[in-house]
């Protein structure tokens, strides 16, 4: 089980695939600047932004399997 969950995790990092992400307000608004350079810093201002609450999920959902496994580790002895 704990190989499968590394493969995935593995895989999923080494084929992301770039996204952007932009409502369509700010890249009607981005489009009309001629130099990228603008829309490039709002992308990854955007990105680095998502990160903070799939941490977070993860976390918790770290803290619950490590809880779940020490419980079942005190019931078996």
């Amino acid at each position: 089980m704990k190989k499968g969950i590394i493969f995935s995790t593995i895989a999923i990092l080494l084929f992301a695939i770039p996204a952007e992400a932009q409502c369509a307000m700010c890249r009607a608004v981005l489009e009309s600047e001629e130099s990228n350079t603008m829309a490039k810093g709002i992308n990854n201002g955007i990105m680095y932004l998502m990160i903070f609450p799939y941490l977070l999920v993860g976390g918790i959902g770290y803290m619950i399997y490590r809880n779940r496994q020490k419980n079942k580790a005190q019931d078996n002895s």
